[in-house]
């Protein structure tokens, strides 16, 4: 892999305007410095420094194998780097810190039980047991009809939605989206970005990864652009979108990147 360049010491730090709230003292707040993952020879991640605020939806974007998905597990603390430092609110992140973050995953990881068992799992592991706030969550996401039915025959939008409901179950502050809307059909995806949309404006946190720009241009606040493991821009979503700063990224959004 090439050594660190002027691309990294070119990236866009955005700060949200919109927010009164200090990223120094927002537990919620990410930050990741020089961040580099490597996997026997191949470097996955190579000097990754990120700053994101605690609020407002940050949609991570790139192409097909560009690093996205191992960048949102390093924030989850899945997997650890293998140099430089990953914080929450300028601390670490620990077992406590996860317990405040929820992430859903591309393909649902479901239990092969009914959809409302799917939900009481997640709430009694919390030690939880409240019927009135399960059945609540499954009318939010459309599902209450579906309580008794086995999750596997659910359909693959209706099974999305049942692993947003479990993530809410857990009332997060951060919730963590890799690709929740792939291979979706339109009105499951605009679905679930009401759902995601209305947890925002509930307070949650969500970074969001997706390849579509009128999925970002419909959510997000900020944009961070990752291409060859490589963080190359984060800034204001609507800047990104219409006057991305390199090249990397005005190929990707016109479609001559797409591995």
């Amino acid at each position: 892999m090439p050594m660190r360049d002027a691309v990294t010491d070119n990236i866009v730090e955005f700060d949200n305007l919109r927010h009164n709230a200090s990223d120094s003292t927002d537990q919620r707040a990410l930050a990741l410095q020089d961040v580099s993952l490597t996997v026997g020879d191949t470097t996955l991640i190579e000097d990754a420094s990120l700053s994101l605020s605690g609020n407002g939806i940050t949609m991570i974007m790139g192409p097909n194998g560009a690093g996205k998905s191992m960048l949102l597990k390093l924030a989850h603390g899945l997997i650890a780097p293998t140099k430089g430092t990953v914080t929450w609110g300028g601390e670490p992140l620990n077992d406590a810190g996860r317990r405040t973050q929820a992430m859903v995953f591309q393909k649902p990881v479901l239990l092969r039980r009914s959809v409302v068992a799917n939900v009481d799992f997640v709430l009694k592991a919390r030690g939880i047991r409240d019927a009135a706030r399960r059945n609540d969550l499954l009318d939010h996401v459309g599902l209450l009809d579906h309580a008794r039915q086995p999750a596997r025959l659910l359909s693959g939008g209706e099974q999305q939605r049942l692993a947003l409901a479990r993530a809410l179950a857990l009332k997060p502050k951060v919730m963590l989206l890799d690709e929740p809307t792939a291979s979706l059909d339109p009105a499951s995806v605009l679905k679930i970005e009401s759902i995601v949309q209305e947890a925002h404006t509930a307070g949650t946190k969500i970074i969001f990864i997706t390849h579509d720009p009128g999925q970002a241009g419909r959510l997000a606040d900020d944009i961070v652009f990752v291409h060859r493991g490589r963080v190359h821009e984060h800034g204001p979503a609507d800047l990104f979108l219409s006057r991305p700063d390199t090249q990397e990224a005005r190929d990707f959004l016109q479609g001559r990147i797409v591995v």
